[in-house]
């Protein structure tokens, strides 16, 4: 450990706990959460968000604390909340705001704050510093002094974790950005990259996933066109994809905490500038569309299955925003769930990694285990969980009625094998 920083996290949750543990592993962290349950399932060695294991958790030399007065320990504050939109899909700086009063009231002097949390630039020193100064007393700068360093973690992504992915950072002097960079390089293995300064470090983190929502969403409305030529999108894709330089996007759904949220910070930002973003919020509309889009495929499909609409019923497989990941954040699932209610179809949903009391205190949804959901007109498979993929197709022919049907959202099954056994696929 190249530094002599006392380390103190707030917020454990994708982000925020897997940096604690990677810290942890040096020396004490200060692991602080508002979230009373949180803390003691932690505490007993269980991560629901499944990003750390019971191991590594016992490895770890985190001192996991509800109580604020504890980050008095530390030194060096790290900053890793949430940032949503609200129901305007605006930003939502609810949680940031609170964190900062927080660690305002423990500042001391010669202490460092580091947001992580997705923000649009020029909030941390906008609406976090004033914050942070009118809480402690003290002067921003001269008296502490922050940084920022956007989070990139990739939930479910083993390969991809905290410490073996680039870690850009930023601080307000030269000084400071030199402590930043030497605190985050004694655990982060991919290396470092300082940006010249904290908006540009925030900036940079909203167009990583902004580039990559207007590129699904390029594919997305590629698929809509495609379907009206009666053309199979991944056929089309997998030719295209033989030039070198082509870009590996696939349709589906944009849901979760990064992709399907950030563009929205950067136009907020853009529009109190007086700036009008079209191509970013063309690409926000496509994606916002596309839940409503399968399922209004899915009751085509019906019809011309001869199959009633009113009354049919319809299993949704995999409700989280992405496979493999019990997240349910932001998922776009919902929007064929809501729509299909719309059409008086009965809606079944199953997914094995999501948190039932989540899912129904969050969405209103019902969880089903897999031998609970009846024998339906329609199986949409919504999310391409392992659980899904390894999955005999005979086990999907048993929950279909005939005429089966099949909506394929991410093209994971094969349509000679889906003819073979009688059944129509529909793939987006």
């Amino acid at each position: 450990m190249n530094h002599n920083r006392k380390i103190s996290i707030t917020g454990l949750g994708y982000v925020g706990l897997p940096m604690a543990v990677e810290f942890g592993y040096q020396a004490k962290v200060i692991a602080f959460d508002i979230n009373v349950k949180r803390i003691e399932e932690l505490k007993k060695g269980l991560d629901r968000t499944e990003e750390v294991t019971k191991e590594q958790l016992a490895k770890a030399n985190l001192s996991l604390t509800c109580d604020p007065s504890d980050l008095r320990q530390a030194d060096f504050h790290i900053v890793a909340v949430p940032t949503p939109i609200n129901e305007a899909k605006q930003p939502d700086l609810t949680p940031l705001l609170k964190a900062s009063i927080t660690i305002g009231k423990i500042l001391k002097k010669g202490d460092i704050v580091v947001y992580e949390s997705t923000v649009y630039p020029g909030a941390t020193e906008e609406d976090c510093v004033p914050l942070l100064e009118e809480n402690s007393g003290l002067k921003c700068g001269k008296d502490f002094f922050i940084g920022y360093s956007p989070e990139r973690i990739n939930p479910s992504d083993k390969k991809h974790n905290f410490a073996t992915i680039m870690k850009v950072v930023s601080g307000q002097t030269p000084e400071i950005l030199e402590i930043v960079a030497d605190v985050y390089r004694s655990v982060v293995t991919a290396g470092i990259y300082k940006a010249s300064s904290i908006k540009v470090a925030e900036a940079a983190k909203v167009i990583e996933n902004t580039q990559r929502d207007l590129n699904i969403a390029l594919i997305n409305e590629l698929a809509i066109i495609f379907e009206k030529l009666g053309i199979d999108t991944l056929e089309v894709l997998e030719a295209a994809g033989t030039k070198w330089n082509f870009l590996p996007f696939r349709p589906g759904l944009v849901g979760g905490h990064c992709i399907g949220v950030d563009p929205y910070y950067l136009t907020y930002k853009a529009t109190k500038i007086g700036l009008h973003p079209q191509v970013v919020l063309a690409g926000r509309r496509v994606n916002d569309s596309m839940g409503k889009y399968v399922a209004e495929q899915t009751v085509k499909q019906l019809i011309h299955q001869g199959s009633p609409v009113k009354g049919a019923k319809v299993a949704i497989l995999g409700l989280t925003f992405k496979e493999n990941c019990p997240d349910l954040r932001n998922t776009r699932v919902v929007d064929i769930y809501q729509e299909l209610k719309d059409y008086a179809i009965d809606v079944f949903v199953h997914d094995a990694l999501a948190d039932p009391e989540e899912a129904k205190g969050e969405y209103h949804i019902d969880l089903l285990k897999w031998d609970q959901i009846p024998q339906v007109d329609a199986l949409i498979i919504a999310v391409a969980h392992d659980d899904y993929l390894n999955m005999n197709l005979q086990d999907y022919v048993k929950k279909l009625r005939k005429p089966r049907l099949i909506i394929d959202v991410k093209s994971i099954l094969d349509r000679d094998n889906a003819r073979e056994n009688d059944i129509h696929l529909w793939r987006l």
